[in-house]
């Protein structure tokens, strides 16, 4: 199966999500904050990174929980502003 490419919109989201991830991170390490989620910190790089811009759902919500954030906060920061 071919994948789609993924839009620009797409790939600014996954921006969002990085920065807001980074952000929320502060000065914990990659790895302790990997772990707490449960997933690889090659993982939780690459979604900061902007690397792997449309992760699996219960990766963010496992990342979301291990560092505080509302999904609610995430999806709000990660929609695009519609004017």
């Amino acid at each position: 199966m071919v994948r789609t490419p993924l839009t620009p919109e797409e790939h600014e989201r996954g921006e969002r999500l990085g920065r807001l991830l980074r952000e929320a991170r502060g000065d914990r390490s990659m790895v302790e904050v990997a772990a707490a989620a449960g997933v690889s910190a090659e993982t939780l790089r690459k979604i900061e990174t902007g690397r792997a811009p449309t992760p699996a759902f219960f990766t963010v919500a496992a990342l979301a929980r291990s560092l505080g954030l509302s999904m609610d906060v995430l999806a709000a920061h990660c929609t695009p502003m519609t004017v």
